[in-house]
């Protein structure tokens, strides 16, 4: 006996297909803001000499982070980047790092702190957040092609999904380990629901929320090589470019390039969620 066949996939794809159809021009629209976006962003930087850039992004990171070394390396591994002939890349890498995650951040700041207050929302969300850090990277660049085709704006909406879990997270669980004996306190003296979130809820959730930013642009990082193969060029294109031509000198610099990038964002929010 045959047992009949669920049409899983097939639901999926006349969902995705009934969404095109009907939702074209909401995403057309929301293509055209996000790319000049990121225009804007990426025109920015260039505007910047190198050189002066580099040395802005040294004394920020100094600043920021409080430590001289992490604001030495900046500089070195900027040059480095530099030297290899990636500027261009690289600044486009960032510049989809940055709106990606400030979009994350838009969407997931605020469900973690629905989810934190609402035990309803947060039986929804946590399910859904638990099928999209299990869904492989993948197959996030599936639905974004046929809404919004290729190129950077398909490669910010997948990264965006794969990425903003931690936020939702971290934010929620923040929230959930301020201790109950402060939240009674400022219930005693008569703080409202939104003054107790502002005033004591946030602050003292801030070093996990930070944790979850970190985590936010680690993801959106790890995505770029993935995300360039529907268009996101910078550095991950250079890897895919790297990789199809069997340049593995190429590959290696382009990745080295991801690294330093990386490790100039991790430090500088670790060293910002860790105070106090």
């Amino acid at each position: 006996m045959d047992i009949p066949r669920i049409p899983v996939g097939k639901t999926i794809e006349a969902g995705i297909d009934f969404l095109v159809e009907h939702c074209s021009f909401a995403t057309r629209a929301f293509s055209d803001v996000l790319d000049t976006g990121l225009d804007i962003v990426q025109t920015g930087m260039l505007a910047l000499p190198p050189l002066v850039f580099i040395l802005i992004v040294g004394l920020v990171t100094w600043r920021l982070s409080k430590s001289y070394k992490i604001g030495i390396f900046s500089i070195a591994g900027l040059l480095l980047i530099l030297n290899m002939g990636l500027w261009k890349a690289t600044v486009s890498t960032i510049a989809l790092v940055i709106v990606s995650t400030l979009m994350a951040l838009m969407i997931g700041v605020p469900t973690g702190i629905l989810a934190a207050m609402n035990k309803y929302v947060n039986k929804t969300v946590m399910p859904v957040l638990d099928v999209m850090q299990t869904m492989p990277a993948f197959v996030y660049l599936i639905p974004a092609i046929p809404f919004f085709g290729l190129g950077k704006v398909a490669a910010i909406f997948s990264t965006v999904i794969f990425a903003m879990p931690p936020a939702i997270r971290f934010t929620c669980l923040g929230i959930q380990q301020v201790p109950k004996e402060l939240i009674e306190c400022s219930e005693a003296f008569g703080s409202t629901r939104w003054q107790r979130l502002v005033k004591l809820e946030l602050p003292l959730a801030t070093p996990t929320i930070m944790a979850g930013i970190n985590q936010t642009v680690m993801l959106s990082l790890s995505m770029v090589v993935i995300a360039a193969m529907i268009g996101a060029k910078g550095l991950g294109g250079e890897v895919w470019k790297a990789i199809q031509r069997l340049q593995m000198g190429k590959g290696f610099e382009a990745g080295i390039g991801i690294v330093i990038v990386a490790i100039i964002m991790d430090r500088v929010l670790q060293k910002l969620g860790s105070r106090k």
